[in-house]
């Protein structure tokens, strides 16, 4: 038996006669040892959301998910089933999630910028299935699958190309995870708010739309064009985005000048950073613009996952509907504290108090 520690805790390959643990930094002997150590039952074959056939073993205990929108949804469905997280938890986050998840080993995963899971923390943790966002592009796709080939890991895509995917990759996952009951409250839950907002949203007519500008970065001076997936939520919600163009890339946060937010005149501004929120209506450079004049700049949530984006999530379920209220509150009435009260509790397990819902929209 070869003892390694992980996060400070010694735990045990069930691998004997393998070399020294010094020697797992190699990657090389890591493949090697992947090969000897994970393997998996095949109890049953499913199919995945890229139409893949996948074999995985009867019952999942410990599943890795590849990015923060897999890994999310895998919490939604059971905490207990996580292996690891893609990035340590912020001191926001932690409040919202449970102290036995938060405290996981961190192993990384693909979300941009050329992120890469920890291998040698990967095999450490041995989960018995990896969970993929499949991407658009073929090339990051190939990237993971070799991973997961070399480590013989099983690896089953759910597609969230666009919020509407989720309740079908809720129940996919569910599926997965042998979680069906769970997986269709919470599927039920996605295709209603989809039903309730989005056709409604779609209908209003373009010279009655309210024009918006989202505002990324601290200077608010960063944004998405209204084709960017980044900026969904706007266009889902009845909005009209002012940024109109194609993306340069798929990280997108494209720089513009005050002059551009001043010429577009946006009736509301949505801010991703509170540091911008907070200062936007005492700045010269931003008083004559309509969505600080008529005080209809709202900074959006982000507890404990973005409501809006980066990364995306399930929280964007609430996230539609949060903001078509911001955008047509007479078109859509919502009791805001009951409706963050039912969405906690159902997808997090969290009861919040009258204290806790107003924190949440401080974020």
């Amino acid at each position: 038996m070869v003892g390694q520690a992980v996060n400070g805790t010694h735990r045990r390959t069930s691998c004997p006669g393998l070399p020294h643990s010094s020697i797992w930094t190699a990657i090389s002997l890591l493949m090697l040892l992947a090969t000897l150590c994970i393997g998996h039952a095949e109890g049953r074959e499913i199919l995945d959301m890229a139409g893949r056939r996948v074999s995985v073993p009867d019952a999942i205990t410990k599943a890795y998910g590849a990015t923060p929108p897999a890994t999310y949804m895998i919490y939604a469905l059971d905490p207990g089933l996580l292996a690891g997280l893609n990035y340590p938890f912020a001191a926001l986050e932690k409040r919202y999630l449970k102290p036995s998840v938060a405290s996981l080993p961190v192993i990384g995963g693909w979300f941009g910028q050329g992120r890469t899971p920890n291998l040698e923390t990967l095999l450490a943790v041995r989960p018995e299935v990896m969970v993929g966002w499949i991407w658009p592009g073929q090339t990051a796709n190939e990237k993971i699958e070799q991973v997961a080939g070399q480590l013989r890991m099983p690896l089953f895509y759910i597609r969230l190309d666009t919020l509407t995917d989720y309740p079908e990759a809720f129940r996919s996952l569910g599926d997965l995870l042998r979680l069906e009951k769970r997986a269709e409250e919470l599927s039920d839950y996605a295709s209603r708010a989809i039903q309730t907002i989005v056709p409604v949203a779609a209908a209003i007519p373009d010279e009655e739309k309210v024009s918006v500008y989202y505002a990324e970065a601290p200077d608010g001076l960063s944004s998405e064009c209204d084709r960017s997936p980044h900026a969904e939520l706007i266009n889902l919600a009845g909005g009209r985005n002012v940024y109109r163009c194609a993306p340069k890339n798929d990280f997108g946060m494209e720089r513009i000048s005050i002059e551009q937010v001043m010429a577009a005149d946006p009736e509301v501004i949505l801010a991703q950073e509170k540091e911008f929120a907070d200062h936007v209506y005492d700045d010269p450079r931003w008083r004559h613009i309509r969505a600080v004049k008529n005080r209809r700049v709202h900074l959006i949530p982000k507890a404990p996952f973005n409501w809006f984006d980066r990364p995306p999530s399930f929280m964007r379920l609430l996230g539609v509907k949060w903001l078509a209220n911001v955008l047509y509150p007479e078109r859509f009435p919502l009791d805001l504290s009951r409706e963050i009260g039912e969405f906690y509790d159902l997808f997090l397990g969290l009861k919040l108090d009258e204290r806790e819902l107003a924190e949440v929209l401080r974020h």
